[in-house]
């Protein structure tokens, strides 16, 4: 079974950003992860432009050694270098933004040719994402190049907002749209997912939720992440 194939079965699931885990003790951070059974890892990749936070790039995506599949979200204008930097760095899934630039649809279907560097003979998982100001119908054009659609609950590079609550109707509506394009798209819902809301947003028919500080709470890590699979499965 191809990566692709392996994550549509194993859906609903989270990935989990590492922007909130200790950095310092990320080998660790993720070892509890791979223990608790978690499957994708959250990289945002921030360019201080497209938002106002600069994180990190593909060196960092490059160092971290892991099993876990490494779900890249580029915040970033005109990301067509840093894209294939990411790819050659060990990306699986790659996601760009409606918004970051004019001719996403034509670097879409470049990520479409390049190879997995972590498995060679496989391609590139490809995301389409929206912020909250952007109508759902703009990724109508580009399902066609993409095996994932991802809908932004905040606007990206601002801390501590809370989930928008027009999200729930925003995913509604991208379920609607895939079902419309006749093609296997996964759904993904990104930001302000805490644990207090994270029943709610589980209900909303995402087959991803990004979360990142409701599990690395300090607390428990692998405890987090463990109820929340839980609580999908049993959805």
């Amino acid at each position: 079974m191809n990566t692709l194939a392996a994550l549509r079965a194993a859906v609903p699931t989270i990935s989990v950003g590492i922007l909130a885990a200790d950095l310092c003790r990320l080998d660790e951070e993720l070892h509890v992860l791979e223990t608790a059974g978690v499957r994708l890892i959250h990289f945002d990749c921030m360019d201080g432009n497209f938002c106002p936070q600069m994180t990190f790039g593909p060196p960092v995506v490059r160092a971290v050694k892991t099993p876990l599949l490494k779900d890249v979200h580029l915040l970033a204008n005109n990301p067509h270098t840093l894209a294939v930097q990411c790819v050659a760095a060990g990306a699986d899934i790659v996601t760009l933004h409606i918004e970051s630039d004019i001719h996403i649809h034509r670097l879409l279907q470049e990520l479409g040719k390049m190879e997995n560097a972590n498995r060679p003979g496989e391609g590139i998982i490809r995301g389409v994402a929206l912020n909250p100001g952007t109508p759902l119908e703009a990724a109508a054009p580009l399902l066609d190049e993409a095996e994932m659609l991802v809908v932004l609950a905040v606007n990206p590079g601002w801390g501590g907002q809370s989930f928008l609550r027009t999200t729930e109707k925003r995913l509604a509506q991208a379920i609607r749209l895939i079902a419309s394009s006749g093609r296997n798209i996964l759904l993904a819902v990104d930001g302000g997912v805490t644990k207090d809301n994270f029943t709610d947003v589980r209900h909303m028919g995402a087959d991803i939720i990004v979360t990142g500080s409701a599990v690395f709470d300090g607390k428990d890590p692998p405890g987090n992440a463990r109820r929340m699979l839980e609580e999908l499965r049993g959805s």
